[in-house]
């Protein structure tokens, strides 16, 4: 059964939650880390919106594209926590946390893009 509305979506729910967290992490921004905390915050911010997006298509084709650019937003926001965590702004929790829920959304994104196009894992 199709979601009645994409807030009804659980991937878009993580989503959220995702972004969330993102930022409130970062908020106030690290000091001198400002560029990778603004690129974080896009990227889940992507994720978020590109889910949406998607959702509204009727075309499987274009519902696929859309999960696809959401994955590769999820997966800049790996490298960006990341980045923070070498560079010790952020603590073990907070990334632990965020790095699970990210994996999750990773994860249903991966199934939805092969749920929408001809390409099967």
């Amino acid at each position: 059964m199709e979601a009645q509305s994409v807030r009804d979506l659980d991937v878009y729910q993580c989503a959220l939650e995702f972004a969330g967290i993102v930022h409130s992490m970062l908020t106030p921004t690290p000091r001198g880390h400002s560029d990778l905390a603004d690129q974080l915050r896009r990227a889940s911010d992507s994720i978020v919106l590109n889910i949406a997006e998607g959702a509204g298509e009727f075309s499987p084709k274009e519902k696929a594209r859309h999960d696809r650019i959401a994955r590769r937003s999820a997966t800049e926001c790996v490298g960006a926590l990341d980045l923070f965590g070498a560079s010790k702004v952020l603590t073990e929790d907070q990334l632990q946390a965020s790095r699970a829920l990210l994996d999750r959304i990773l994860a249903m994104l991966t199934k939805l893009v092969y749920r929408h196009s001809d390409h099967q894992p």
